[in-house]
C-alpha cells in the first residue's frame, strides 16, 4: 500500500528530487509498472486544457479620477463592463459584445488586449453626487495603469463536453462552432487524456484553494464552477488569477460566427499522487473517456442523444454516425494543452510551483437543475394553421398560381410524390417566374431549401428563425419531413399583440 503526504511531495519539489510526468505520459507508466509501482515512482501528474470558456471575465480597479467619479456605465474599447460595484470597480465579461463591432470584438478581446499590454480606450458616465461629482470620463490606459486586474471565471475546465452535430437541412451557428446540414460534421471540445478533472474524477485533490496554472500564471480554484454537475461527470471549476502575471499565449479572444465572442483559456492542475488510487485515476486514456453526440438541430435544452463516443474516436478524425463516417473537428487545442502540462511540469521540477491540499474539496454529489419557468411561451403546434395547402413539385406554374390566389396563404409548401417537403413557392416566386418568362413546372422555380419548424418548438425559436432567415412563413414538418402545418409572421405578431 502506497501512502504519501503533500508535505513529502513538496519536500521533494524543494530539494529537486521530485518525479513529475504529464497525464499523457502517466498512461504508459501505469501500463508498464502497474498502479502500485507507478504510485511509488511518480509524485505529481500535470494536466492541461485550452479551449473556449465563455464564462470568464475580470474584476478591474481603475483608481480614483480627479475630480472623483462613481461609474454608472463604463465601456472599454466600446465594450460595456458591469459597473454596479463600488465607485471605480468594474467586471468585464468575455461574451459582452462591442457596441460598434458587434460579434467581431467583445470582452474576451479586451482581456487579451490588456494581457498583451495594449492601450485601451475607457469611456464612463455617472449621474454625479456630492462626493463623486464627475459625470463623464474619457481616458486611455494599459494594464500597468490599473490597480488590480483579477480574473474570476465562474465556469472553466469542464470535466468533459458534449459533442455537437446537426440533423437539419440548414447550417447552424452555435457555441460549438458552425454545424453543417445533414450531419455534415461533428465538433467537440476538451483535451481528453490531459483534461484536469478527468484525471481526478472524484475530486480527491481538487477544491477551494487548489493551486493551478491559469493563463500562464499561478492562480487558485475558488470552488465549484457554475453548472457543476458531478454525478454525470460534468464537473466545472470557478477559478481566479492575476491578469498582470498572465501570458497571451494562453489568453485568446475569439469570435464564433453567428454566436458571439468567447475567451480561449489555458488551465492546468498538477495532481499529487498520494496513493495507488490517484495513480489509477491519472492513467485515464482517451479510450476511457466517454461522452455523448447530441443533435443541435433540435433547439431545446434536452437535445437528443445520438450515440456515445470516446475521445479516442473523436481525435481519430471521423466517427461513424447513422451508417456513415462523419468528419470530426476539435474546438480545443490539444497541442496547447500538452504545452500547458509540460510547462507545469517544468515549474514543479524547478521548484517554482508547489502542490497543496484544498481547503474544501469540490462536491461530488448533486444534480444540476434546469431553469424554473413560471410562464412558458406556446409551442408552434399550438398556434400553427393546420389547413395548409400544398402542391407537388411536378405540377404546373398555372396550378401553383391558382392555388395561391384561392388560398389564404402566400406560401405553398412543395411536396414530393411521397408527400415529403422538398421546397416552397411564394407569391414572390410566382411574380418572379412571370417576370423572367419561366412558365414551367413548380420544381423549376420553387425555393428548394425551405426553412422549417416543428410542432414541439417554442414559438420564440420559430420567431427567431423567421427573423434570422428573413422569411415570412415556416412550413411545419414532422419527424419524417411531412408537412403538418404552417406558421407565419402574422400568426406570431397576433400572438404577441394578444399578450
Amino acid at each position: 500500500m502506497v501512502e504519501k503526504s503533500i508535505e513529502e511531495i513538496n519536500s521533494k519539489i524543494n530539494d529537486g528530487s521530485v518525479n513529475v510526468v504529464t497525464a499523457e505520459e502517466m498512461v504508459d507508466i501505469v501500463s508498464e509498472l502497474g498502479t502500485e509501482n507507478a504510485a511509488k515512482e511518480v509524485d505529481v501528474v500535470t494536466t492541461g486544457t485550452f479551449g473556449a470558456m465563455c464564462s470568464s471575465g475580470a474584476f478591474l480597479n481603475f483608481g480614483h479620477a480627479e475630480p472623483p467619479i462613481k461609474f454608472q456605465k463604463i465601456w472599454l474599447n466600446d465594450v460595456e463592463a458591469y459597473a454596479g460595484l463600488a465607485a471605480v470597480d468594474a467586471y468585464i465579461g468575455a461574451t459582452q459584445l462591442s457596441e460598434t463591432a458587434g460579434m467581431e470584438y467583445g470582452g474576451a478581446h479586451v482581456i487579451e488586449d490588456l494581457v498583451r499590454g495594449k492601450t485601451i480606450d475607457v469611456h464612463a458616465k455617472s449621474y454625479g453626487t456630492d462626493c463623486y461629482p464627475l459625470k463623464v470620463l474619457d481616458t486611455t490606459l494599459n494594464i500597468n495603469d490599473l490597480n488590480q486586474t483579477t480574473m474570476v471565471n465562474p465556469r472553466n475546465g469542464f470535466q468533459k463536453y458534449n459533442v455537437a452535430t446537426n440533423s437539419t437541412g440548414r447550417t447552424l451557428h452555435t457555441y460549438m462552432s458552425t454545424l453543417l446540414p445533414n450531419h455534415g460534421n461533428i465538433t467537440y471540445s476538451g483535451s481528453g487524456v490531459l483534461s484536469p478533472l478527468s484525471n481526478d474524477p472524484n475530486y480527491e485533490t481538487i477544491g477551494t484553494g487548489t493551486r493551478i496554472f491559469i493563463g500562464g500564471a499561478q492562480g487558485y480554484v475558488v470552488g465549484e464552477g457554475s453548472q457543476h454537475n458531478p454525478e454525470v461527470n460534468f464537473g466545472t471549476l470557478m477559478v481566479q488569477g492575476n491578469l498582470k502575471d498572465m501570458n497571451p499565449d494562453y489568453i485568446r479572444g475569439a469570435s464564433f460566427y453567428g454566436y458571439g465572442t468567447s475567451l480561449y483559456m489555458g488551465i492546468g492542475i498538477p495532481i499529487p499522487i498520494l496513493n495507488e488510487r490517484m495513480a489509477e485515476y491519472t492513467a485515464v486514456s482517451d479510450e476511457d473517456i466517454v461522452t455523448n453526440i447530441l443533435d443541435y438541430g433540435i433547439q431545446s435544452r434536452d437535445r437528443p442523444k445520438l450515440r456515445e463516443v470516446t475521445y479516442a474516436e473523436l481525435k481519430s478524425g471521423s466517427v461513424e454516425l447513422n451508417g456513415r463516417e462523419v468528419t470530426t473537428s476539435p474546438l480545443s487545442s490539444f497541442k496547447t494543452a500538452r504545452q500547458i502540462a509540460e510547462e507545469c511540469k517544468d515549474w514543479i521540477k524547478n521548484g517554482e510551483f508547489f502542490v497543496n491540499d484544498p481547503v474544501y474539496r469540490l462536491p461530488n454529489k448533486g444534480i444540476f437543475k434546469p431553469m424554473k419557468q413560471t410562464k412558458k411561451k406556446p409551442l408552434v403546434g399550438e398556434i400553427m394553421a393546420t389547413d395548409v395547402v400544398t402542391i407537388q413539385q411536378d405540377n404546373s406554374f398555372h396550378e401553383a398560381a391558382k392555388k395561391i390566389m384561392e388560398s389564404t396563404f402566400d406560401h405553398l409548401p412543395v411536396v414530393s410524390e411521397d408527400s415529403k417537403l422538398v421546397g416552397i413557392v411564394t407569391a414572390w416566386d410566382i411574380s418572379k417566374a412571370v417576370a423572367e418568362d419561366k412558365f414551367n413546372i413548380v420544381k423549376d422555380f420553387m425555393t428548394k431549401e425551405a426553412i422549417t419548424a416543428t410542432t414541439n418548438e417554442p414559438i420564440d425559436i420559430a420567431a427567431h428563425r423567421i427573423d434570422q432567415k428573413e422569411v415570412s412563413a415556416l412550413p411545419v414538418v414532422d419527424d419524417e419531413n411531412h408537412v403538418v402545418g404552417i406558421i407565419t409572421s402574422n400568426d406570431i405578431s397576433k400572438l404577441l399583440a394578444s399578450e
